[in-house]
């Protein structure tokens, strides 16, 4: 049986640097979840700088979006994650300038493993893409705790 190598991960939950997310990241997405106690949605519009072949969002690009949904599902649910395995379908493909509406949530979870699916369709229902994931758990909010304490909060001077 494979084992994870002991790592020490700190959580900084207001990283606005972060690819997926992050406020503050030139070139990132700037995705913006919400929660509504089973599932994650935002939509993000990709521009051309986020093309592949001409017209049409890169495949990574595609990913990442699945990547961090299926992260903000696991956060919300009270484990901060990291990827372990991905899978995904492309199913047609995103053009650049046409609104991508992005959901995902927990399939299962236990104490080490969290396990997640996630969807990109069109604003229309299109599918574009589904994935799902395993991410192995480095951090457990403790019981009790709210959603309120996955938001980041500003950082102080």
């Amino acid at each position: 049986m494979e084992t994870w190598p002991q790592v020490r991960v700190d959580i900084d939950l207001r990283n606005e640097l972060c690819f997926g997310c992050g406020k503050n990241n030139p070139i990132g997405l700037k995705l913006d979840f919400k929660w509504d106690g089973k599932q994650a949605r935002a939509e993000f519009t990709p521009t051309k700088f986020y093309q592949g072949w001409s017209g049409i969002v890169h495949g990574g690009i595609i990913n990442s979006i699945l990547d961090e949904a299926m992260a903000y599902a696991a956060l919300s649910e009270g484990r901060h994650c990291i990827t372990a395995r991905m899978q995904t379908r492309i199913r047609s493909p995103a053009l650049i300038d046409e609104v991508l509406v992005i959901t995902a949530f927990v399939t299962k979870k236990s104490r080490k493993v969290v396990e997640t699916k996630a969807t990109i369709t069109l604003k229309d229902g299109t599918p574009v893409a589904e994935g799902t994931s395993s991410q192995f758990v480095v951090k457990s909010k403790p019981s009790g705790s709210s959603q309120s304490a996955a938001k980041p909060r500003k950082a102080r001077s």
